[in-house]
Order: structure tokens, then sequence, then C-alpha cells
């Protein structure tokens, strides 16, 4: 698990924090032992966003308008990341903070998450994938209520519209994020990449058919590694003992 440890700042994306992250996410994935990841944040917030400061930099122009990406790479390691990536939202996720939810392949939340786009509210235009993320989440009309008319659902509303996969009581919260990246975390750590590697894809393709013809050719490849058969296996082994 990693978590966001910047209480004062609400877990704010700082200069440092970004690279903590970087860093942290890099060692996990690189640790064969570790076959998925949950992200959360210290209470009282999951990710209040950029650090404000570092913003107000940006905004006259000129050299600092450069460090927007930097900025964008303490969410974008999350999407880049081969493991299955779970978000235990556990209070406000906001602005870039709401990226780094859109950006896990599964979001679980507390009641007391919050969704908060924020952007246009404070006179940014949205940025690092968001709009693209959002949409793909929960719909053109969900996502336009939410960036442009302000939107802010909790985390029982998130879990209605899809934004989260569901919602539990605030003590539950990391049982059911870490339940979830575990199941994930018990296949074959190369077939989990690149079946989410697929989920990612085949929804961008030009047609049903170049999605069939990609999985075709992976679904091969996984019956050369003899997964399907130690899965068979392993079956028929529970069986015999019960």
């Amino acid at each position: 698990m990693l978590t966001l440890d910047d209480p004062d700042r609400r877990n704010a994306l700082t200069v440092d924090l970004v690279q903590e992250i970087v860093t942290g996410v890099d060692r996990l994935e690189d640790d064969d032992g570790i076959g998925a990841l949950v992200v959360t944040g210290a209470p009282p917030a999951f990710c209040s966003g950029a650090d404000v400061g570092a913003l107000g930099a940006m905004s006259g122009g000129g050299e600092d308008r450069g460090a927007l990406p930097s900025v964008y790479e303490g969410f974008l390691r999350f999407y880049r990341c081969m493991l299955p990536t779970v978000a235990a939202v556990n209070g406000p996720a906001v602005g870039a903070g709401m990226n780094l939810a859109l950006a896990c392949d599964i979001r679980v939340a507390s009641p007391a998450a919050r969704f908060d786009c924020r952007f246009a509210r404070i006179g940014l235009h949205p940025g690092g994938g968001h709009t693209r993320l959002l949409t793909e989440a929960v719909g053109p009309q969900a996502a336009a209520a939410m960036v442009l008319a302000g939107e802010s659902p909790d985390g029982e509303r998130a879990a209605a519209i899809g934004l989260a996969w569901t919602c539990v009581d605030d003590g539950d919260l990391l049982d059911e994020a870490t339940r979830l990246a575990g199941r994930a975390a018990d296949l074959p750590r190369e077939l989990a990449r690149r079946v989410k590697a697929s989920l990612r894809e085949t929804p961008r393709l030009a047609s049903l058919d170049d999605a069939v013809a990609l999985e075709l050719e992976r679904q091969r490849w996984s019956l050369e590694q003899g997964f399907f058969a130690e899965q068979r296996a392993k079956a028929e082994a529970r069986r015999a003992r019960s």
C-alpha cells in the first residue's frame, strides 16, 4: 500500500510528494513479490490536488509553465503502472487529486469521499487527461455536470454513477480495497499486466474486429504460458479436497 502522508497540506501534490510517488511506484512495480497496488491518503483527505503555491508560480507564464507536466507525474505514474491499481478514496479528491483516483483501475470510496473537479471553478482548464479519464468513467453528461456545473459527488453518489466501484463504511475502506487488490494480485503477474493493457487499448480500437484480433493474440499467448492448465489443475485439486 502507498499512502500519501502530508495531512497538513491535505496531501497536496508538491514537487517533493510527486517525486516520492514516482519513486515509490517504481520500487513497488520492480518488486516481483507485489502483484497489485493500493493508494490512499492520510486523513482527512485523499488528495487536495496540485500545490497552490506551485500553481501560482506557473500562472505568470514563462519558464515555470514547464513545471505543469512534472505535477502530472504525481498521478500519471499510477496510470502507467503495469500492476493493477486500486484507489481507496477516504476523503476529498480534488483537481489533480481526482486525476490520481481516475488514473487507478478501480476506485473504492467511503461516504466521506468527495470527487471535486474544481479546475474550472478556480479559473483553470482541466489538465492531465482529466476530461478524457472522467468521460470514460462516467459518460459525457455526468462529466459535464462535474466539470462545468461543479457537481461534486460524495462516495455514495460516485458509486451510483460508476465513478467508484463501491462505497463502504470508513472502517471497511482499506479492507475492501485490499481485498480487490489481493484478488487481482492472485493472477499470474504477466497475465494481469496484459489483461490490464487490453482493458485500456480495446475501447480505442477502430472496430470490434480489431479488438477480437488483439485479444486472440493475447489469449493464444496465455495458453502457451500454461496459465489455463494451471488454473484447471488447482480447481480440480480443490474439488478433490471437498
